[in-house]
């Protein structure tokens, strides 16, 4: 009787595309060769006022390659990311590309936004970089009110938050953040890089909204070239700080990072991080909220290794973000990019990529127990 009610569930969980995860397992959450895609790509990850979990990924159509056919695609989590939800598309534009999802939470209103930018299939990043190419990158906004469920028609903000001498661009890629200091309250914050037409050096910087995700500025742009990905988290005393993947290989093979103290308007000079070392990969930060304020402990997830993108590795930082004694590997085989969500009191959810034998086999969701980063 066990093995007949064992093979239910399993038949159920195959007709459902749900599966179940145990603690400190990682499920797959997004796997190359299904729901019609080659390949999926880039993770980001928010809980919603509701506590559902959003995991965001790029659903690669015909290759793994960053220029193609890509659409953004979402599965929800009702159960703290226990059981996952069948795909649901957020953005499909033919075979154009639509990627780099930067989801933020807005706690006032509940409505869920997503960042993204915009391409043509047929334009690649090289012949976009060097004015090349038919169109440009543009940056869009999606939301939704149900939770995820459903999303609006992508609104196009580039001209407010791209300059016209800019080439390349991306969001994120991971979640943005919504400010808590009281001069800059419900501020919406997304990271981003772009090039300078004519040029080869990438540069950091921030978009923000101050009207609910409806008009979107550019913010601040790290005046120092090298800066790439990045991620941005809100420190306990209101300043921001700019957590970036660094090109500047000769000065540091770590994270590079600059602090904004007015919202994200302007940045600091870029300097270094030398215990978060990378292999040039994109990295994610996450406030370690207490009770909805700031704290001084953030979180820190990236491949920790200088040459290989391996060893997916959290790391605990106590003092704003400028020391990192305390770390736990997740996995020690080839992984990529990341995201961080808490989930709840006790427990941090990690959406990264990995697998056996290159890094973009999967998009894995786990559940890491706090104390493990004591």
């Amino acid at each position: 009787m066990r093995k007949i009610i064992v093979c239910l569930l399993v038949i159920m969980q195959v007709h459902t595309g749900v599966w179940s995860q145990n603690p400190g397992e990682t499920i797959d959450v997004f796997q190359k060769n299904t729901d019609g895609y080659t390949c999926f790509r880039i993770p980001a990850i928010v809980q919603s006022t509701k506590g559902t979990l959003l995991a965001f990924a790029e659903a690669r159509k015909n290759s793994c390659s960053d220029t193609g056919n890509i659409d953004v695609v979402l599965k929800r989590s009702l159960d703290g990311g226990k059981t996952w939800s069948e795909l649901l598309t957020v953005w499909d534009d033919g075979n154009n590309v639509c990627g780099n999802p930067a989801p933020i939470v807005d706690k006032v209103s509940g409505r869920i936004l997503l960042v993204v930018c915009w391409n043509l299939g047929t334009d690649h990043e090289k012949d976009i970089i060097e004015g090349k190419s038919k169109d440009t990158r543009k940056v869009f906004v999606l939301s939704s009110d149900n939770d995820g469920v459903t999303w609006s028609k992508p609104k196009e903000i580039t001209s407010g938050v791209k300059k016209e001498n800019w080439t390349w661009y991306a969001t994120g890629p991971c979640h943005g953040i919504q400010l808590q200091n009281k001069k800059y309250k419900n501020r919406l914050v997304v990271a981003a890089n772009h090039i300078v037409g004519g040029t080869k050096e990438f540069h950091s910087q921030v978009i923000y909204s101050d009207d609910a995700g409806a008009t979107w500025k550019l913010g601040g742009v790290v005046a120092k070239p090298g800066g790439n990905e990045s991620s941005v988290v809100e420190l306990k005393n209101g300043d921001l700080m700019l957590n970036m993947r660094n090109y500047n290989r000769e000065e540091s093979k770590s994270r590079a990072y600059a602090i904004s103290k007015d919202g994200g308007e302007t940045w600091s000079a870029m300097q270094y991080l030398p215990e978060l070392i990378e292999p040039v990969c994109q990295g994610s930060t996450l406030n370690w909220t207490n009770k909805g304020k700031n704290s001084r402990k953030i979180l820190f997830s990236n491949p920790a290794s200088i040459n290989k993108r391996e060893k997916m590795t959290l790391k605990l930082s106590r003092d704003n973000g400028f020391h990192w004694p305390f770390s736990y590997t997740v996995y020690e085989g080839p992984c990529a990019y990341s995201d961080m969500v808490i989930v709840s009191e006790n427990q941090i959810g990690l959406l990264y990529e990995y697998g056996k034998k290159n890094p973009y086999e999967k998009i894995g969701f786990i559940l890491i127990d706090k104390k493990k980063l004591q």
